[in-house]
């Protein structure tokens, strides 16, 4: 399995921007789908972003929709988060995930493997 860590968050006010990261362990890093959740207070882990092994696929949840992009560097084993137009209802700790099946999906059973987490807080 491959290992991951969050970094990037932090507090913003609502309008700003932040680029989260997601550095993975393992040289197989490059053969995953990769996927952005997250969990606000109270409430279920949702799905955010997906994108596919090779990047060339991507997908979004409606809530986030043209503010957010993910993207990946399979050279440097990264996989990135970047918020644009900062909602407070975007306040929400933000994990990483790795499914070794390298396909896109949305499906938190799909995701093997889990980073810590990083809390983004954004306010109005």
């Amino acid at each position: 399995q491959v290992q991951l860590v969050e970094s990037g968050g932090g507090l913003v006010q609502a309008g700003a921007s932040l680029r989260l990261s997601c550095a993975a362990s393992g040289r197989s890093f490059s053969t995953y789908g990769m996927g952005w959740f997250r969990q606000a207070p109270g409430k279920e882990r949702e799905f955010v972003a997906g994108i596919n092994w090779s990047g060339g696929n991507t997908y979004y949840a409606d809530a986030v929709k043209g503010r957010f992009t993910i993207s990946r560097d399979n050279a440097k084993l990264t996989a990135y988060l970047q918020m644009n137009n900062l909602k407070p209802e975007d306040t929400a700790v933000y994990y990483c995930a790795a499914d070794p099946r390298g396909r896109l999906s949305r499906l938190r059973a799909d995701f093997g493997s889990w980073g810590q987490g990083t809390q983004v807080t954004v306010s109005s």
